[in-house]
Order: C-alpha cells, then sequence, then structure tokens
C-alpha cells in the first residue's frame, strides 16, 4: 500500500521553482494553475505544464486547475486532458457531483482530487467522496474560512472531521491536511500536523520545501506506537501459524479486526516515514 505525507503546491508559472518542487522528495507535486498564479500570468502557466511534466517522466504530479466558472477553466482542462493519463486534475471548489462529472468529461478517466472549499461541498462531502472517478478529497480552508465567517482555527474542527468520515465511509485514503500559509512557524506547522494525525488525517500539503521534512515527522508513528503494532502482527501471526482463531497480545488483550487492520496502517506509514 502507498502511502502519501507530502504534497507540494508550486506555481506553474516560475519554471525555476516548478522544477526544483519535482526534485524534491514531496510524494506529490501540484502544478498550481489557480491560487498561486497572477490573471495576467494564467495562460503562460497553462502553456508551461506540458514541458513541466515532460521533463520528469513518471513523476507523480497533479494539476490545479481554476474552477470551471472562471475564464480559465475550460482551456485548463483541455490542457490537462494532453498530458499522460497518470497525471492527477485537482478540482477547486467541488460541492457537487456535477462538477465532478464535468471535470472527468474533460480530462478522460485519470484521478480527479476534489478541493471542498464552501459550505456547500462540506454538506455534500459524502456525495462527492463516492463519485466515480474521485480519488481523494480535502478541504481548501482559505476559501471555506472566507464562506463560513470563521476567524479561529477551531471553527473549522466538525469540517475537518466530515471530510474524514466522508471519505473513509467509501474506501478512499484519509485526507490530506490543508497548507500551514505560515512558512516560518515550522512548529506551529508541527503542532498543527499533529493535531490533524489525532483526527484521522494522513499528511499534508505544503507550499514551500522546507516544511516536508517537518511534515513527515509529524505524521510519523512514534517508538511505542510502532512496538505495539508489531506485537499485534506477531500475535496474530502466531495464532494463524498454530490454527488458532483467537490471538492475546502478551498484556492479555484479546485482538479483533479493527486492531489488525490500525495496526497494519500503523507499520505501513512508519516505513513511509522512514524511506
Amino acid at each position: 500500500m502507498t502511502v502519501t505525507l507530502t504534497q507540494l503546491y508550486v506555481p506553474a508559472d516560475r519554471a525555476d521553482r516548478a522544477h526544483k518542487a519535482m526534485a524534491s522528495s514531496a510524494d506529490v507535486v501540484i502544478l498550481d494553475l489557480e491560487d498561486a498564479v497572477a490573471p495576467a500570468a494564467k495562460v503562460p502557466a497553462r502553456d508551461a505544464v506540458p514541458e513541466i511534466v515532460a521533463a520528469f517522466p513518471g513523476r507523480p504530479v497533479q494539476v490545479r486547475v481554476n474552477a470551471a466558472s472562471s475564464p480559465w477553466g475550460a482551456a485548463d482542462l483541455a490542457m490537462v486532458a494532453t498530458l499522460p493519463a497518470t497525471v492527477g486534475v485537482r478540482v477547486p471548489k467541488v460541492a457537487v457531483a456535477a462538477d465532478v462529472n464535468r471535470v472527468r468529461d474533460a480530462v478522460g478517466g485519470r484521478d480527479v482530487h476534489g478541493l471542498i472549499e464552501t459550505a456547500a461541498g462540506v454538506e455534500n462531502a459524502g456525495e462527492l467522496a463516492r463519485t466515480p472517478g474521485v480519488a481523494s478529497i480535502a478541504l481548501g480552508e482559505a476559501d471555506l474560512r472566507s464562506d463560513l465567517g470563521i476567524s479561529a482555527d477551531e471553527g473549522l474542527a466538525w469540517c475537518r472531521q466530515r471530510v474524514v468520515v466522508a471519505a473513509r465511509a467509501v474506501g478512499l485514503p484519509a485526507p490530506a491536511m490543508a497548507v500551514y500559509t505560515d512558512l516560518n512557524d515550522l512548529e506551529g506547522l508541527a503542532e498543527s500536523s499533529r493535531r490533524g494525525r489525532r483526527l484521522g488525517f494522513v499528511g499534508r500539503a505544503a507550499i514551500h520545501p522546507k516544511q516536508l521534512p517537518v511534515i513527515e515527522a509529524a505524521f510519523a508513528p512514534d517508538d511505542g506506537e510502532v512496538a505495539r503494532a508489531r506485537e499485534v502482527i506477531a500475535a496474530v501471526e502466531e495464532a494463524q501459524a498454530v490454527g488458532d482463531g483467537t490471538a492475546v497480545l502478551p498484556d492479555g488483550a484479546f485482538l479483533d479486526v479493527a486492531m489488525v487492520d490500525q495496526a497494519r496502517r500503523i507499520l505501513t506509514l512508519a516505513a513511509r516515514a522512514r524511506e
């Protein structure tokens, strides 16, 4: 199972930054045509994407397009349709399944990654998560704060939990956290990421390469979690070897399927964090 811990946004109109991002340790690079690109640079940014992608064959990439209602949305999607099928499309402000369907009609069968940035999108998170072609959902918190009139971080708590539940209910990967915009507050980024992990998020989007190792460390299981997970797997394997359907830990705790699944997730996450 592949675990994605880091996504790195980079404006597609900045070729120097884009090439550095593509060569970075980020699991996925998101070539941005939307928020990070000024209106005057929208067309040059779009035109630059095929060359950037071609220079790094096989590199996991998504393209964040402009909203369908914008002057650039349709042309962005037409460009994405010419890219290798492995390149995903990240769609801002998805609110209903029809938003996803329109994108898929334009770009073919490639993965669609939906950004939920409005109250309507949060209300319809379950519908969006189960729409065919959606590979992930996540919050776009800056726009969502504006839409909801939220000034304090705790105002997003329910929305964050909502997307985690919606994703996992249909078997999608756990959502990645939204970007942390204060580039100089790495401790704040670490603490925020640790809180997100406790809520069920896995990984986070970044806007600068220096944020990547902080995110990786924050989402890595600690030694105690890893040791416990290994105990769980060892107990299950021992029970299976002797044909016993009941697995028990050294401390006397009985194991169930949920505990085993959680142990496997922890070990997979730990393996990714050590890479």
